[in-house]
Order: C-alpha cells, then sequence, then structure tokens
C-alpha cells in the first residue's frame, strides 16, 4: 500500500503532463489499467463532475465521481495533447495508448520519486481505495466506485495502514 506522500511524490516526479495526467486518473477515480486507457474524451462529464467507465470488467458500466483539480489537468491536457480517438492516444494520433508505454511511466515515476517499494499500477487503485476507506468512507460505496460484485473483493484489496489501526480504541477503555 502506497502512503498518501509516496502518492503525491508519484504523481509530481512525472515532468510530461500526459503521463502525469494518466498516473493521476488512476488514483484519483481508482481506474484498472484497462478502464485509463480506454477512456475517450466523452466519457467525461465536467459539468456534473462524473467520469463514465463504459465496458468495465464484467462488462458493466461504472460512473465515478471526478474532482475539480482532476478536470482543470484533463482540460489541460486536452489543450495541448488534442487527443483524436482515445484520451490517451500513443505516438500516431488515433491510436490506443499502450499497456506496456503506460507501466513504463510508473516506473520512470517511480525511479524519480526514489521510491523502492514493488509498486504496480494497481497499486495506486487499491490506495485510492483504502485513502477513502482511511477518511470514512463506507465500505459499500467504496466497492460501487471500484466495481466490485462482491464486498469480499474490496475487503481483500483494501488495505488498512497502521495509523488507521491505532486510532481504534477498544471498548473496554469506554467501560
Amino acid at each position: 500500500m502506497l502512503s498518501k506522500e509516496d502518492v503525491a511524490a508519484i504523481l509530481q516526479a512525472s515532468q510530461n503532463l500526459k503521463h502525469r495526467t494518466m498516473l493521476s486518473l488512476i488514483y484519483a477515480c481508482g481506474l484498472r489499467r484497462g478502464e485509463l486507457l480506454n477512456l475517450k474524451p466523452e466519457n467525461v462529464d465536467a459539468k456534473r463532475h462524473l467520469l463514465i467507465i463504459v465496458n468495465a470488467k464484467g462488462k458493466k458500466d461504472r460512473v465515478i465521481p471526478i474532482s475539480d483539480k482532476v478536470i482543470v489537468m484533463l482540460r489541460e491536457y486536452y489543450k495541448i495533447y488534442r487527443p483524436r480517438i482515445w484520451s490517451f492516444e500513443g505516438q500516431e494520433l488515433g491510436t490506443q495508448y499502450s499497456e506496456t508505454s503506460l507501466q513504463k511511466v510508473l516506473k520512470h515515476a517511480l525511479d524519480h520519486a526514489k521510491i523502492k517499494k514493488p509498486v504496480t499500477l494497481h497499486w495506486l487503485r487499491h490506495s485510492y481505495a483504502t485513502h477513502l476507506l482511511e477518511a470514512g468512507t463506507d465500505l459499500r460505496y467504496i466497492q460501487e466506485l471500484l466495481g466490485h460484485k462482491s464486498s469480499k473483493t474490496t475487503e481483500i484489496n483494501t488495505h488498512v495502514c497502521e495509523q488507521s489501526l491505532l486510532k481504534i480504541s477498544s471498548p473496554f477503555d469506554n467501560l
């Protein structure tokens, strides 16, 4: 699991706007790698602050709230890169960004941030869920946001850090 400080370091380590935007979206919305790569500009409803994930895992659509900060970042990115079909396109306009290139983007950011943990793109998604849980978000809402059928999957993928555990007081203390 990544701390909020680790996530911030990773996102700030990337000087390239496209790379920073991709990694930020994965964390900010708890996206799977494929969900990010399959995004199209029309999947962002900036007025309603929603991101529409079409044909996610299990062939289901889902809707995720998207923050003002991410919308501003996306607008800046769209102005510069002007994607035609996919929100994140490869070297040639109209081609989808590759999974391999996205993994290299993360590795580069980890190197620059000097993070030695064996971080994967999915760790950003797990960290999103864990940070929501730590902030008091109900597990059922997190399950919905992540697109999990079973709450068991959400529970397995939601890691609780030591700081959160230390905040829990024993019912014995209140006797």
